[in-house]
């Protein structure tokens, strides 16, 4: 039975990674100080081959038994989490990847890290591959979560090239689906709670900006496919199909039958103005595409994760 440390396994992300590497016939340590994640993600998993630890990664941390995976997904990853937390942010990008290479490279471990399409920053290449460099305001509000991951992937590449560690990057583009926090400001828990609730869907800017939505089922087969290759330098993990946010409010309010009306409101600094994946090395070497449809998954969030955990309280 192979052996996997998941970082952040009672976020969003993380704990639908810790479940499918369960099913799949792993050990589960889940390591999660729950500053942005919860126990409400992790709390129905009744496994014997499942622990959660609480350990802020910030600081030296040891794991005493043979670990054969590390999957990193530490860290604040929506705007509110890294806009209050932003030196904690950052330290979890620095601090944190380098303890958590530490103890890859200790017990010999694949080591993955989740960067983000962040990286890319606002970008002048469309659709952004991964040879692409990116345009990112380091002084920017948004810059203590770019900077902290784009330092994460250089710190990851030393480790490989000088220590030997085997590593994997993957560069993640907005995930969707059941257990996302209804207030964590990014945009389908946002439009989903607005339309179950019939109150105004609020529309940055005029909404042309777009984005590309990966169903959460997806995106830990695509995680879990580079962490099982031999791949080294980062792959794109997200859904090609793009999207405006008013196509995708339009869209909330049909799968809804919502009667939201929508709302435009100011644009916030450094809005990316588009974010697209190419993914043809992710289908070239892992052989890997998304299979759900935004409506579909839509569907799958709202019946899996029901009406109330989508509205949520304040």
């Amino acid at each position: 039975m192979p052996t996997s440390l998941v970082t952040g396994g009672a976020g969003f992300l993380g704990s639908h990674l810790c479940e499918e590497l369960l099913r799949r016939g792993h050990r589960v340590i889940c390591v999660d100080n729950l500053e942005t994640g919860s126990l409400a993600n992790i709390e129905h998993i009744r496994d014997r081959a499942f622990v959660h630890r609480n350990i802020d990664i910030i600081e030296p941390y040891f794991i005493d038994e043979q670990i054969d995976f590390v999957y990193h997904l530490a860290s604040p990853a929506s705007p509110i989490d890294y806009l209050r937390l932003p030196l904690a942010t950052l330290k979890v990008g620095s601090y944190g990847t380098h303890h958590t290479l530490g103890l890859a490279k200790f017990h010999r471990a694949r080591f993955l890290i989740a960067s983000t399409s962040e990286v890319y920053g606002d970008p002048q290449v469309h659709p952004q591959p991964e040879s692409y460099w990116g345009h990112v305001n380091p002084i920017g509000p948004r810059g203590v979560y770019d900077e902290a991951k784009r330092y994460a992937e250089a710190l990851t590449m030393a480790y490989h090239r000088q220590q030997g560690v085997d590593t994997a990057i993957v560069r993640i583009f907005n995930t969707y689906g059941p257990r996302m926090r209804p207030h964590d400001g990014r945009a389908i828990p946002t439009f989903l709670r607005q339309a179950l609730q019939d109150r105004p869907i609020t529309v940055f800017g005029d909404g042309s900006q777009t984005r590309s939505f990966c169903y959460v089922e997806d995106e830990i087969r695509g995680l879990i496919a580079l962490a099982e290759s031999g791949y080294h330098t980062p792959v794109n993990i997200g859904n090609p199909d793009e999207f405006t946010l008013l196509e995708l409010a339009k869209t909330v309010i049909d799968v809804t039958g919502s009667k939201s009306e929508i709302l435009f409101e100011a644009l916030p600094t450094d809005d990316p103005q588009v974010r697209q994946p190419d993914i043809t090395l992710a289908r070239e070497i892992l052989g890997w595409e998304p299979a759900v449809s935004l409506r579909e998954g839509l569907r799958r969030t709202i019946d899996q994760a029901g009406v109330e955990a989508l509205v949520g309280a304040v």
